[in-house]
């Protein structure tokens, strides 16, 4: 059994190694797996499981708009796409509806690569 230990141990290693950059990639990641969990969810008709997973997704965007230095002018873009994705989760959790969910799963997928290339341009920058 000393396997899911050593799996624990190696993902809390990555998370407190991780810069800030990598961790809100890792709750992008995370966002996204739960939505897919949620999605498989609905499809199944398990309404519990279905809304564990929603509310995980909402804490995550929470977590995300807290964070937010709102003295960056970007910052403001994404408490929008923050506020707006707050919005339909709360409507997909209350209809538990699977086109909602896709609609925000898409969304979390197209800021999470955004942010991929941002990190990307930046390691490149400090490299040079």
């Amino acid at each position: 059994m000393a396997l899911p230990n050593a799996y624990a141990q190696y993902n809390n290693s990555k998370i407190l190694t991780a810069s800030p950059a990598e961790l809100v990639l890792m709750l992008y990641e995370g966002a996204i797996k739960f939505c897919n969990i949620a999605m498989a969810a609905v499809e199944q008709k398990d309404i519990q499981k279905a809304h564990l997973n929603i509310v995980k997704v909402e804490k995550i965007i929470d977590y995300l708009r807290q964070t937010l230095d709102m003295k960056y002018p970007v910052s403001q873009d994404f408490e929008r796409i923050y506020s707006y994705l707050s919005q339909r989760l709360v409507e997909a959790n209350i209809k538990k509806d699977y086109g909602i969910l896709e609609e925000i799963s898409g969304h979390l997928r197209s800021v999470r690569d955004t942010w991929k290339e941002v990190m990307r341009i930046n390691k490149e920058q400090s490299a040079v």
